[in-house]
């Protein structure tokens, strides 16, 4: 079996990529020996179909299983059409995402966390996703509190590493 984990470098200490279509690299990992194989995303800069066409991608590994931070509409349906699992809202490291797995401690998304084109900030924004909120009164105010909460910290972590860049560049100008 084997697991593929959106990451922000190709390595098992990376963190986890709060985008699927859009994320740097892939990390697929056999959670039974640990050993993985890094995947830089071909379609990071793509226009369109970037969800498809990466989710195509990971299905052609012989993936199980996606932990990613956010799935949109068109990658969610891919994956699932071809019996992958996603289980979106992972944040932190790699290694503790699969080793969360390992442990049950990570459930299945029944449906996409974001609207199209979430990765390019280009969906309807913060706290309007697909399938959540008021367009959609099938979704649970419990789920929805989960999937704002693993937004956020979405977000935080988009912001460190976009605020870690910026110190990076600032010490090359000096």
């Amino acid at each position: 079996m084997k697991i593929a984990i959106s990451a922000t470098a190709p390595s098992l200490n990376a963190d986890v990529d709060p985008r699927f279509g859009r994320c740097q690299y892939f990390v697929i990992v056999d959670p039974a020996t640990m050993e993985f194989e890094a995947l830089e995303n071909p379609n990071v800069s793509g226009l369109s179909g970037v969800g498809i066409s990466t989710a195509q991608m990971i299905a052609s590994k012989g993936v199980s299983v996606v932990l990613t931070g956010n799935c949109g509409p068109k990658a969610y349906q891919t994956l699932s059409a071809v019996g992958i699992q996603v289980i979106s809202g992972v944040v932190g490291k790699v290694r503790d995402a699969t080793e969360s797995y390992k442990a049950g401690q990570l459930g299945a998304t029944p449906q996409p966390t974001v609207d199209a084109h979430f990765g390019m900030g280009m969906g309807r924004g913060v706290g309007t996703m697909s399938g959540v909120g008021p367009a959609s009164q099938s979704a649970s105010s419990e789920h929805e509190v989960e999937v704002l909460k693993a937004q956020s910290q979405m977000l935080l972590q988009q912001l460190r590493q976009v605020q870690r860049r910026i110190e990076e560049l600032e010490k090359k100008k000096s």
